[in-house]
């Protein structure tokens, strides 16, 4: 009995020429694919993907393109496959020619998919006003334009943590432990694991270490007497401004965020490749 056709979500922001072009040659080279139905194309960052059924979506870009996608699934979750036209990329890990040369495999449906940690994150005004954003990669609260050292609170369940003195503080996922949280000089989590990573950024006190704990808690951040200027920032594209009052949660959201994964490509190999873990220089003796 034939399989159904494989059906395709493929995402390119408009405004870049490289991605354009690199979306038009896929486009020409799925359509010729048997079997293989391209449902849609080339959504508007501002739109929303909750409406359609695939069986994978292929996003052209980078980390930030695969981010951007994520919160336009929304809670309607799909097998994401990322193409990487980026600089680094842990997540957009195929260029397009590795795309072309394993697509057989993909339309086979010989591809793994491994469910990841998501975060919900609720910002709660101090004049009763809430909204709440989807998120995959990190949680900043930063000092950003203050440009002077803040005081952040950190609470777990309601239980008083620590204040964390410097320029902020950073609440990640397993996935976002290689982003931010690598810059900051947090630890590297394993991807499916089931935890939060709360580093600081440059804190004033050395005794401020990464802390990783259990994702089924919750995570309150705060900021008294906060100067103008600090900036809460989800996934480093949205940017909303902090004031006194404020309360920022982050929890576990009700979906997780769906890897997929071709043979012979694994977390290890992509973090030996992209972090140069090739082990200690080799010298010639003299």
């Amino acid at each position: 009995m034939a399989k159904a056709p494989l059906r395709i979500i493929v995402l390119a922001r408009q405004d870049d020429a490289r991605v354009r072009s690199t979306r038009a040659e896929l486009g020409e080279f799925l359509e010729a694919q048997p079997q293989t139905e391209v449902v849609a194309a080339e959504v508007d960052d501002d739109g929303s993907l909750e409406g359609y059924e695939a069986d994978l979506v292929v996003v052209l870009g980078g980390d930030g393109a695969i981010l951007r996608a994520c919160r336009m699934l929304g809670h309607h979750q799909l097998p994401i496959i990322g193409v990487n036209l980026g600089r680094l990329g842990f997540l957009a890990d195929l260029s397009p020619e590795e795309f072309r040369e394993s697509f057989e495999e993909i339309r086979q449906r010989r591809f793994t998919v491994v469910e990841h940690l998501m975060f919900e994150c609720s910002l709660n005004r101090a004049d009763g006003a809430s909204e709440i954003h989807l998120g995959l990669n990190e949680v900043a609260v930063l000092s950003a334009d203050s440009l002077c050292m803040i005081d952040v609170h950190l609470t777990i369940d309601d239980e008083p943590v620590t204040t964390y003195s410097g320029d902020g503080v950073l609440v990640s996922t397993p996935v976002g432990s290689t982003a931010h949280n690598l810059a900051a000089g947090g630890p590297i989590l394993r991807q499916d694991l089931q935890a939060f990573v709360i580093t600081p950024i440059c804190p004033h006190t050395l005794t401020n270490r990464p802390v990783v704990d259990n994702a089924s808690y919750v995570y309150r951040l705060s900021v008294p007497d906060a100067p103008e200027g600090i900036k809460l920032v989800i996934d480093g594209q949205i940017k909303l401004p902090l004031g006194n009052g404020d309360v920022v949660e982050v929890r576990k959201a009700p979906v997780s965020f769906k890897l997929a994964k071709i043979p012979g490509h694994s977390y290890y190999a992509t973090l030996h490749r992209k972090l140069g873990w090739g082990g200690q220089p080799q010298y010639r003796a003299r």
